[in-house]
């Protein structure tokens, strides 16, 4: 059974486990990072030398860096893969500039939000990633005015970690502007049943 390391209020671990629900795939999600410890010990090292989370093993083969196994997943079950190489590195593009771009973006005003205290909070920071958020969040409305999915007609690999990242920002204690076509595509991705568990949890 395919192993899941990490802590499901990581973003980057609950993509791994959207990925392993949306196709069938049984898993065992072992708790590890922050408060749960683990990533330190030799043997997690072994895994992971990051000593980071999410790790999968798969049999004896074991894999790191969530957007990595998320592509790993759909490639071995040959769903959410798209078999055109266009298409395919559409997908490839979006969560590339998930990782890169809209979660340094967004990952400020999470950690403000949710993981300072209230007393400790920098309202600045916070100001700062909405700006920075905010007109990425506009681009990806406008590109799903023109089709159903991420990367097209089709669901792929790439809307997983952008859903878990929309999730992230919609769970946030603060306004948001209004993007149609953002929020009826993640109202699609919050309707499907792999996404029990994860794209409904409160952020922690």
């Amino acid at each position: 059974m395919l192993k899941i390391w990490g802590r499901i209020s990581s973003i980057n671990v609950r993509k791994v486990v959207l990925c392993a629900q949306m196709l069938n795939i049984p898993f065992q999600r072992v708790d590890a990072g922050l408060s749960f410890g683990v990533v330190h010990t030799p043997d997690y090292l072994l895994l992971n030398p990051n000593a980071m989370v999410p790790t999968i093993q798969d049999g004896a083969y074991t894999l790191w860096e969530s957007n990595a196994i998320v592509r790993y997943l759909c490639a071995r079950e040959n769903q959410l893969y798209p078999s055109d190489l266009q298409t395919r590195f559409t997908a490839e593009q979006w969560m590339d500039w998930q990782q890169t771009i809209l979660n340094r973006a967004s990952g400020p005003a999470f950690v403000q939000w949710i993981r300072t205290p209230e007393d400790q909070r920098n309202h600045d920071l916070i100001a700062q990633s909405v700006a920075a958020t905010e007109p990425l969040l506009d681009l990806l409305d406008r590109g799903l005015q023109k089709q159903a999915f991420v990367a097209g007609e089709q669901m792929s690999m790439a809307d997983l970690p952008i859903a878990c990242e929309v999730h992230r920002w919609w769970g946030l204690p603060q306004n948001r502007p209004h993007w149609p076509h953002l929020e009826r595509w993640y109202a699609q991705m919050r309707q499907h049943p792999g996404a029990v568990g994860v794209l409904d949890l409160p952020l922690s």
